[in-house]
């Protein structure tokens, strides 16, 4: 025990697997551990360096396990998948992790508290009533359609599903009728949630001046600048605004080689949740810039050049640097106002 200098830890719901190494990487110790072992085997443990794969219940883990003394690196799958070794099995993905944690540079996550993680967990319980509404609605639409009835599409329509419900009352079976309003019922009830939610968030953030900051950005509402800070709670591991728009994985991939150099489709890595919410509040600005169509504005002209995609991305991705800015330096976002010419 007193020659492990790093673990790697491969985390589970039940069986853990413990790989430790000594300074020169020799492997001195290999083994499983039940879910109720692991707290206790690292109190026992001397201190040392712990690492573990990003995944579910990794900060929590790696908050138990710091409180004890050791140092722990939560390193992401990327980063460790190239030191596994041959197949996939628990003590190889151990080993990997084990590995990976003693390379020199090594990317790691920040472990975030109980109370970084609890606002992350409103965003995405949000996400999960709002996909769920969608279902329903174009679940609901598609029953209709059984009856020959075509219900509007958008959102915003849905009240109207209920007035056709009842207008078509005489033409459905009474046991589809009342699965069909139970839908409606259903919608309505994660309305309801989704609206809850959102209040919360917006309460949350006018509290907060270091969020409510954010949202002077154009395409930045409350839940954008909300999700921001959860997940990015100290924007100083970022070495710049590209490096964190790059994180978001909203920078073209480089497939250079031989001294030529091609940029690819972005890259899509980071935070999903936190990079579709840029990209769906940059394709509103840019629909605004089209619509007032200013001859001053470098995104109309931008969206006129290039496909609506691709301009709504760039604006992401501009956002995002804004974003780390004002993190970084404090301050609201002034838009920079157009040269006079006389």
């Amino acid at each position: 025990m007193e020659k492990i200098a790093t673990i790697g830890l491969d985390l589970a719901k039940q069986v853990f697997q413990v790989h430790g190494m000594d300074r020169n990487g020799k492997k001195v110790l290999t083994r499983k551990l039940d879910r109720s072992e692991v707290k206790p085997f690292f109190q026992k443990l001397r201190k040392c360096v712990v690492g573990m794969e990003a995944c579910g219940g990794a900060h929590f883990w790696a908050r138990e396990i710091a409180a004890l003394g050791h140092k722990v690196l939560i390193i992401p799958g990327q980063y460790v998948k190239p030191f596994v070794k041959r197949g996939k099995t628990d003590a190889l993905d151990a080993e990997g992790i084990a590995i990976a944690a003693t390379q020199p540079g090594m990317p790691s996550v920040k472990v975030k508290s109980s109370s970084e993680q609890a606002v992350i967990t409103t965003m995405k319980t949000r996400m999960l009533y709002v996909r769920e509404r969608t279902s329903a609605i174009n679940a609901l639409r598609g029953l209709l359609a059984e009856f020959g009835h075509v219900a509007p599409a958008k959102r915003a329509n849905v009240v109207k599903l209920r007035e056709l419900l009842t207008a078509i009352d005489a033409q459905i079976p009474e046991p589809a009728k009342l699965e069909l309003l139970g839908v409606f019922e259903h919608i309505e009830a994660l309305d309801a949630r989704i609206g809850r939610l959102t209040n919360e968030i917006a309460k949350r953030v006018d509290a907060d001046e270091n969020i409510s900051r954010l949202t002077t950005i154009p395409g930045v509402g409350a839940i954008t600048a909300a999700m921001v800070r959860a997940v990015v709670p100290d924007p100083s591991q970022f070495k710049s605004a590209r490096h964190f728009a790059s994180w978001l994985g909203l920078t073209p991939r480089s497939l250079s080689s031989g001294g030529s150099q091609r940029l690819g489709r972005i890259s899509k890595r980071g935070n999903s949740t936190l990079r579709s919410l840029l990209v769906v509040g940059a394709c509103a600005v840019v629909v605004r810039a089209r619509r007032k169509d200013r001859r001053v504005s470098w995104i109309a002209s931008l969206s006129k050049r290039k496909p609506f995609l691709v301009a709504a991305v760039a604006v992401a991705n501009k956002n995002a640097r804004i974003l780390w800015a004002l993190m970084m330096k404090g301050g609201v976002f002034e838009p920079r106002q157009p040269a006079t010419t006389g």
